[in-house]
């Protein structure tokens, strides 16, 4: 047990942004708080200062990088710092992208054990899956500031996406008010400058006095410019609205790959086939065949030889093999890892696209880059060491797009990308035309990039 912990005026800036400022916030025992934000919005700093400002409390703390246990994986890593965690039975416990390296039974182990803790537990993470079964109160860092919603994941996108349409018909609505009083007032205007006319010549006949014209002419103008005004100052108040309900933008990738180029062949073929190292065996009895649009994912327990077995079909000679294989061209295989190799880290989006595709004009360059987000100047001419890790994944992608190969190769992709660079990734790659070979621990991405079949190692 713990006694309420009271956050006040937090606040994050670096020399180039503000993450938050001012956020107050209090935390109950047996809490359950998922931290969202983008990459580089203050997720993990905001975790490590309730870790350094609650010094007093039984807290416990498992960061993103675990940096003891050299010698072991990744996944073996953050088990050995969670055990070291749980064994000093904490009130609180604070995890900093748990799931990231971990295989599919230790994500599930990792799960069932946080459904059962019964201490408060705040957890910064972009898994979906840990999101809906592990938190029930989400803090989401945006825009300089913190949301608090109490309520599921999927509740709070539900919410937002309602309160988007909802004003953005508001919008409408009012758009389209103010399309038929403009045209109600030119209609007046119409009619006011006959009666001026009309007023005029009885002005003129002493009937009418010149005030009573003048009067009679600007009544129906005022009425309407106060309207107009009205709906203009709404327009504004909703337009602010809008803008801080921040729902990713929409990619729209093209691939310049008919179906005709794809065709439909074999393009891997492994029979009885074996891999490993020298005369180590990591993995035995390979069978597996990859036609032209079918998009194998590889799952299994971390070392059980995933990137062993893409390394090996893509020819990597240091690894022994035996059975018979046959892959493509190495030319018509692209290879897309967790950490964008396949970006010059000293070379701009405009020069990567414009190597991956030499025919393109500059235009051409911009107009495919603009498909993938990449818009500004100063966005598009950045080294791509200075890009952050989403738009190095979008970046990794416009360039598989620019030049697509026949069999794309996808290891461990979802890996420390935040929600709305996966989302663009599944849009990305639900387009893509050709085969893919997908590795990864993430359930609900192979089932919306919808993956054919599923190889179990």
């Amino acid at each position: 047990m713990h006694d309420p912990i009271y956050i006040k005026d937090f606040s994050l800036s670096f020399p180039h942004k503000t993450c938050f400022e001012n956020f107050s916030a209090q935390i109950s025992f047996g809490d359950r708080i998922g931290i969202i934000g983008r990459n580089g919005s203050g997720k993990s700093s905001l975790l490590k200062m309730i870790f350094e400002q609650n010094p007093g409390i039984a807290i416990a703390r498992v960061p993103q990088i675990v940096e003891d246990f050299s010698s072991l994986s990744g996944g073996e890593r953050f088990n050995k710092a969670l055990s070291r965690a749980l064994s000093k039975n904490p009130s609180i416990l604070l995890l900093d992208e748990p799931t990231n390296h971990l295989d599919l039974h230790n994500r599930k182990s990792l799960m069932r054990m946080l459904e059962g803790y019964c201490g408060t537990l705040m957890i910064v993470t972009h898994d979906r899956e840990l999101l809906r079964c592990c938190t029930d109160i989400l803090w989401h860092i945006d825009d300089g500031k913190i949301t608090i919603f109490r309520g599921k994941y999927d509740d709070y996108v539900k919410e937002m996406h309602r309160s988007r349409q909802s004003i953005t018909r508001q919008l409408e609505l009012l758009e389209r008010e103010k399309k038929s009083l403009h045209q109600n007032l030119m209609r007046e205007q119409e009619r006011v400058a006959k009666s001026k006319s009309s007023g005029k010549k009885k002005v003129a006949d002493k009937k009418w006095m010149k005030s009573v014209g003048d009067l009679k002419a600007t009544k129906a103008e005022k009425s309407q410019g106060d309207k107009l005004k009205t709906i203009d100052d709404k327009k504004q108040k909703l337009s602010e609205q809008l803008s801080e309900i921040r729902l990713p933008e929409i990619t729209v990738p093209k691939f310049h790959l008919s179906h005709q180029d794809v065709g439909d062949k074999t393009l891997v073929s492994i029979v009885d086939g074996s891999i490993g190292y020298g005369d180590k065996i990591i993995v035995q009895n390979i069978n597996l065949s990859i036609n032209s649009r079918e998009r194998i994912a590889i799952v299994g327990n971390n070392g059980s030889g995933k990137t062993t077995l893409v390394r090996a079909i893509l020819g990597d000679v240091n690894i022994t093999k035996s059975g018979d294989w046959h892959a493509s061209n190495p030319q018509d295989i692209g290879y897309l890892d967790q950490h964008y190799g396949n970006l010059d880290p000293e070379k701009s989006a405009v020069e990567i696209i414009s190597d991956a595709n030499s025919a393109w004009t500059h235009g051409e360059i911009r107009r495919h880059l603009n498909d993938f987000l990449f818009r500004k100047n100063e966005e598009v001419n950045a080294f791509a060491k200075n890009l952050s890790g989403g738009e190095r994944a979008r970046l990794s992608l416009a360039k598989i797009a620019a030049n697509p190969p026949k069999l794309l190769i996808l290891d461990e992709i979802t890996n420390n990308i935040d929600l709305e660079t996966r989302d663009h990734m599944v849009e990305i790659l639900r387009e893509y035309p050709a085969a893919m070979i997908i590795i990864s621990h993430d359930e609900d991405f192979l089932d919306e990039i919808k993956a054919d079949k599923i190889m179990q190692l």
